[in-house]
């Protein structure tokens, strides 16, 4: 019996060896960080300046797409992850997978809508597993200090994503002037007039 119960709880450590990156001790962010999978999330939030905002006390759900999400996206934009680090608008694509509070999968309901911390909102599909808009949760509950994380297969895409925005043009020819160092010496002259 000593031997069966040794070995059971040899098995129980392996198991939860086998799992990197899961520990309720450690905030979002450091959950993100040790896990490989979540490697080209972990650009983007530093590109975008979120770790600090993700470490911070919240509570906070998030939706974390994997590598492989973000790869998906990649293809079907036709872009490079460096293409999506440096777009314009990855901030905002980032703070769509974020939602205010601690929202475990038992809190969910069929076709319950959250608002997420980019202004935009999201809905739940309980009609065939948990799908949060179209994207599929395939680890629910990964608990952390300042939240909870549910891990998605897809990227979710705020509809307010553009993948060539429009650049900002300038209002008025002042604006144009005051905007660029090379009519540093226009400006001051119509200034002085």
């Amino acid at each position: 019996m000593k031997k069966l119960m040794s070995l059971l709880m040899s098995l129980v450590l392996l198991i939860g060896i086998g799992v990197p990156g899961f520990t309720q001790d450690q905030d979002i962010v450091e959950i993100a960080v040790g896990n490989e999978d979540f490697s080209i999330l972990v650009a983007a939030l530093q590109k975008a300046e979120l770790v600090g905002a993700l470490q911070a006390e919240g509570p906070f759900t998030v939706f974390a797409p994997t590598n492989a999400a973000f790869e998906k996206l990649l293809a079907a934009l036709d872009i490079s992850a460096e293409d999506l680090l440096n777009h314009p608008q990855l901030k905002e694509v980032l703070l769509y997978h974020v939602v205010s509070g601690k929202v475990l999968s038992t809190d969910l309901s069929n076709g319950m809508t959250a608002p997420t911390l980019s202004g935009e909102t999201i809905k739940v599909d309980l009609t065939s597993g948990v799908k949060i808009n179209e994207s599929s949760v395939v680890t629910a509950d990964v608990m952390a200090t300042n939240g909870v994380i549910h891990i998605i297969d897809s990227v979710l895409v705020p509809s307010t994503f553009k993948l060539n925005p429009e650049p900002e043009v300038p209002a008025t020819v002042v604006d144009v002037a005051l905007s660029n160092s090379d009519f540093s010496m226009l400006v001051s002259l119509l200034q002085k007039a």
